[in-house]
């Protein structure tokens, strides 16, 4: 079956990223947002002033959690980090797939029979301009096919990208990888740095399986009608 089936609740689509610069504001947004969302997103801000202990904390709470760390280094040394990772509990934990095959598969090696590996492939903030400035010449529809192809050879169980290319990543990799996608945002909300972005319904529609929102839910006037909103789209 399809990892973008209908077996997907709601709840279990929308990803809270707790873009926060403390555990004590992670936990009240947590808790504001409320029973509308299983899965929250521990980022580096947040992982890096607190560490791992605010990871258990937050699975003793019975969330869902998505490290994104987006680990970037030789094999071994990405291999070593997963393991901890996946010793944490996390759900799931994201790679940057510009580390070659070689790390991804040692990532996807370590990480044990729970945690899934999602590797990021182009970052959302990024254009066809910015990719040309660090020398990738190709289009950005091009290097995002080209590394979750690669990310589907190394066993990885998903890819992280902009909406925009959520088709014709399915397309290419076909049924059975999770493709989950920041850069979405209410039509009626700001952009900020993303730059390849759609509403958290176009997102569905072009073949998400998850969507991270971040700042349309954490700066709203009131977080949980924000989040409730965003998955009434997701209905």
């Amino acid at each position: 079956m399809s990892v973008n089936s209908n077996s997907f609740s709601v709840g279990k689509r929308l990803i809270a990223a707790l873009d926060v610069p403390s555990g004590d504001k992670a936990f009240e947004l947590a808790k504001v947002i409320g029973s509308d969302v299983e899965m929250v997103k521990i980022g580096l801000e947040l992982f890096c002033a607190e560490g791992p202990e605010l990871v258990k904390t937050f699975k003793a709470k019975n969330f869902r959690i998505m490290l994104d760390l987006k680990l970037h280094d030789i094999p071994v040394t990405v291999g070593r980090a997963t393991k901890r990772v996946a010793g944490l509990g996390c759900d799931f934990l994201t790679i940057h797939s510009g580390g070659g095959l070689p790390m991804m598969k040692e990532a996807v090696d370590s990480a044990g029979e729970q945690m899934k590996v999602l590797a990021v492939t182009v970052l959302t903030s990024m254009d066809a301009e910015d990719l040309k400035a660090v020398g990738a010449d190709s289009q950005v529809a091009d290097v995002v096919v080209k590394r979750a192809l690669l990310a589907k050879e190394a066993g990885c169980h998903g890819v992280v990208a902009s909406p925009k290319e959520a088709k014709i990543i399915r397309k290419a990799v076909g049924p059975d990888m999770l493709i989950v996608t920041p850069g979405v945002r209410p039509s009626s909300g700001p952009q900020g740095d993303q730059k390849r972005v759609t509403t958290p319904k176009e997102a569905l529609e072009l073949g998400a399986d998850m969507i991270v929102v971040g700042r349309p839910i954490r700066d709203a006037a009131d977080p949980k009608i924000a989040a409730r909103e965003i998955c009434q789209q997701l209905q």
